[in-house]
């Protein structure tokens, strides 16, 4: 692995990643043909937050929070700070010191593959956190790692800069170049929820808006009428 750290990478527009982040992680991974999703293994570590932004990457060693340090100063406002580490790891490599650092620099959040901490702090200061673990175990500060490289979460890649897109149902990833892109998808999509959303409330069944009845046959499904034994 190279030890490194590269300054001043590209970013995604920060306003256009807003827009994309109003319509949530779902419909986004949808709406670019189901891709990004970073895994069910990442979850909030409080519910209610929906957050968008730049992704500032990390690669530490397991157990080992150096790298995260380091990277706080590569962050600004509007970013979201996105570990892995070499190996699976579940120790609590960030908390709630961690997190006042980096909302003093505009962070709007952070997504780790590894554990956290200071669930009940994190909470009450209201600094948004998607991970793999929760625990106590904490860790040590002795082993160089890189920041602001390519990383995989959930067999996704993460590059510094690229769109992060996160709420309640997980954590999507949007290549940086291709975040307009996936807007005008996810806004076509969310028109045409909306759509489907009137024609359910007016009684349509989604066997027919989706035309799915008349697949039922091919797919060997009968409908029998009711007999009493």
């Amino acid at each position: 692995m190279r030890t490194v750290v590269v300054t001043g990478p590209p970013r995604a527009d920060l306003a256009t990643v807003d827009a994309l982040a109003a319509h949530g992680a779902a419909t986004v991974h949808e709406a670019i043909g189901r891709t990004g999703f970073l895994g069910a293994h990442l979850r909030p570590t409080h519910l209610g937050s929906r957050i968008g932004g730049t992704a500032v990457t990390v690669l530490a060693w397991p157990g080992d929070n150096l790298m995260i340090h380091v990277a706080v100063e590569q962050c600004g406002p509007g970013d979201i700070l996105v570990v892995t580490t070499t190996s699976p790891s579940t120790d609590g490599m960030f908390g709630e010191l961690f997190a006042t650092a980096l909302r003093h620099r505009g962070v709007r959040g952070l997504v780790t593959n590894a554990g956290v901490r200071d669930i009940a702090e994190l909470h009450a200061m209201g600094f948004p956190v998607w991970s793999a673990a929760v625990s106590a175990q904490g860790t040590v500060k002795a082993t160089a790692g890189a920041v602001n490289v390519p990383i995989t979460i959930g067999g996704q890649v993460v590059r510094p800069g690229d769109a992060i897109v996160a709420d309640d149902d997980g954590v999507v990833c949007v290549a940086r170049e291709n975040v307009a892109e996936a807007l005008s998808a996810s806004d076509a999509r969310a028109a045409k929820e909306e759509a489907t959303r009137a024609a359910f409330r007016d009684g349509e069944l989604g066997l027919d808006r989706y035309g799915l009845r008349a697949m039922l046959p091919g797919l060997g499904l009968v409908y029998e009428p009711y007999e009493a034994p």
